[in-house]
């Protein structure tokens, strides 16, 4: 399971429009859960889409992931996944987003703009080299 804040779930529809045509992503931090399976995400850290193709793949520069992990850590927080939008839909992960999911444990969320935004997240399982369907749930209040 994953759980927003309403201002971190609000920030990725957002900013999904906003990005038009091409693809929007970035880094997902706040806390995880005791039993690992619940993660929680107080706040949403953008990154520029570097891909070379936009409209149909997201690609976060290395260096500028590594400077958001550590400002993040610094914050006091985790990195609990990543996120990304699909303009054109689909509301699941492509081929091409498993083959690049390389954070055991972790949450890829996805805002798929076909029609009214769909916000869906899946964990990648590494030892299943698959990705596991989680419940998105919006805390209300702070």
């Amino acid at each position: 399971m994953i759980e927003f804040t309403r201002a971190a779930y609000d920030d990725i529809v957002y900013r999904a429009y906003n990005g038009g045509e091409a693809e929007i992503c970035g880094v997902l931090a706040g806390g995880h859960g005791i039993d690992g399976n619940k993660s929680v995400v107080t706040d949403t850290y953008a990154a520029e889409n570097v891909a070379e193709t936009p409209e149909i793949r997201y690609l976060i520069d290395p260096e500028k992931q590594l400077e958001l992990i550590e400002t993040i850590e610094e914050a006091g927080l985790d990195v609990v996944g990543f996120y990304h939008s699909h303009p054109t839909g689909p509301t699941h992960p492509s081929e091409t987003d498993a083959a690049r999911a390389t954070w055991p444990n972790h949450s890829y969320v996805i805002c798929a703009l076909d029609g009214y935004p769909f916000v869906g997240s899946w964990r990648w399982r590494d030892d299943e080299e698959a990705f596991e369907q989680e419940t998105v749930s919006v805390r209300s209040g702070h």
